[in-house]
């Protein structure tokens, strides 16, 4: 199960409000013009909110693919019973034909440092079988929010999550199931996921890495800083430093604009109502030569995919 510090790893196969969205063709003009050969692929969290309203996730897939957008992580945040595997293979088959890299967001409703072990193992269940139907989807990677400090202290709760993620990486090994787990950085202090405890679980086990959502990280302090080149390239430096630089070519990024209070973060906004400086985020990602996938979580979800791979090509 764990992996030697320091060592590298096979990482496995290659509050959001609605918002008015511009018109579909406006949208296909600010991203027609992209070249597809980044090492970044962009997409966004959740079907594309232009995406035909009867088409499904397969239909989002497409979407994903008119827009010049090349990722889609499909949100199962509410749960994954409606999820049939007849709808797994049309995603899959969709993702195959159209060149879109599926991800899955798995269930709010589960907590690494739950209080009793009957919210655990049900927590456990629904996150295993998000991992199932999102491999037989296509998916490489799950991520997942990995749970509050509740009463506990942060020392306490992160020895109780690290024991039970342990328990989740077995199970999906003893399944061969090869889907990376994506333990998410969280933009409230209450809650587990810090930078560096999503580094340091991703040390510790195998086909576990980080889902870096940089504007949590700007809103978790809640004074407004983590918020500058230097800091966005201070971040880089510890994934690096703890994880080797294998991993910055598979970085999986969440963005968008964000509020927040002195506890940290309160909503996810726009990039133009918000104070991130994104662009900045962009220039540290290409200084340290990062790959992989950044997925937009705006209110106006595929309009601030657009955003972001444009603004990329011109860093």
């Amino acid at each position: 199960r764990a992996a030697p510090i320091g060592r590298i790893r096979s990482f496995g196969r290659s509050s959001m409000r609605q918002s008015r969205t511009l018109p579909h063709r406006r949208v296909h003009e600010m991203s027609k013009s992209v070249h597809l050969a980044l090492p970044f692929r962009f997409g966004t969290v959740g079907t594309p909110l232009s995406a035909p309203k009867n088409g499904g996730s397969a239909g989002g897939v497409r979407r994903i693919r008119e827009l010049n957008l090349s990722a889609l992580e499909l949100a199962w945040v509410r749960g994954t019973t409606h999820i049939t595997p007849e709808a797994c293979a049309r995603i899959r088959a969709a993702a195959e034909e159209c060149d879109v890299a599926i991800s899955v967001h798995a269930t709010y409703f589960f907590n690494l440092n739950a209080e009793t072990e009957a919210m655990w193992h049900a927590g456990r269940d629904r996150l295993l079988h998000a991992a199932r139907l999102g491999a037989a989807a296509g998916a490489t990677d799950v991520i997942f929010h990995p749970g509050s400090y509740m009463k506990r202290a942060s020392t306490e709760a992160f020895r109780i999550a690290s024991e039970r993620l342990g328990e989740i990486v077995d199970a999906l090994q003893r399944e061969r199931n090869p889907v990376v787990l994506r333990p998410e950085t969280m933009g409230k202090q209450a809650l587990l996921g810090t930078l560096d405890e999503t580094i340091e679980w991703s040390r510790r086990f195998e086909n576990v890495l980080p889902c870096v959502d940089f504007a949590h990280l700007h809103a978790r302090p809640g004074d407004g800083s983590f918020n500058s080149y230097a800091e966005f390239a201070a971040a880089l430096q510890r994934i690096q430093d703890g994880l080797g630089a294998a991993a910055l070519k598979r970085m999986h990024i969440h963005l968008s604009g964000i509020a927040y209070t002195a506890r940290g973060e309160k909503n996810h906004l726009n990039f133009d109502e918000a104070d991130l400086r994104y662009k900045d985020l962009l220039r540290a990602l290409a200084a340290f030569d990062c790959a992989g996938r950044i997925l937009s979580e705006t209110p106006n979800m595929e309009e601030g995919a657009v955003v972001l791979q444009n603004a990329y090509r011109v860093k």
